[in-house]
């Protein structure tokens, strides 16, 4: 019965998976898993709500689309080019006519695999 209900959870995760495709300007997502393309440099910035580090990625989900992820503060230590990412609670930006995802303030970053 268990490798039933795991069978049953990776078939619905599979199906229900959110893509960078699904991604709208100005809105919240719950889950997006993605793989680390490139990572850029880490800057230091400062603003009137603070100062820390910004860092970006060029990441990709399961069908090769890209998007950019902005990493903040110690986020960046985290992730390297081919780690496979789990965003929960991110949110979704528009740069320049470009869509960008972060996990913001609410959300979280994990790594799955390097």
């Amino acid at each position: 019965m268990n490798a039933f209900l795991m069978i049953l959870s990776l078939f619905l995760l599979k199906v229900f998976l959110m893509l960078i495709k699904d991604l709208k300007a100005r809105t919240p997502f719950d889950e997006l898993i993605v793989e680390v393309v490139t990572k850029g440099e880490p800057r230091a910035f400062a603003s009137a709500n603070g100062q820390g580090t910004v860092c970006n990625a060029a990441v990709k989900d399961e069908t090769g689309e890209e998007v950019s992820l902005t990493l903040w503060n110690d986020e960046y230590k985290k992730v390297n080019d081919g780690d496979k990412v789990k965003i929960t609670n991110g949110w979704v930006t528009d740069y320049k006519g470009k869509l960008q995802i972060s996990a913001g303030k609410q959300g979280k970053l994990e790594v799955l695999t390097k």
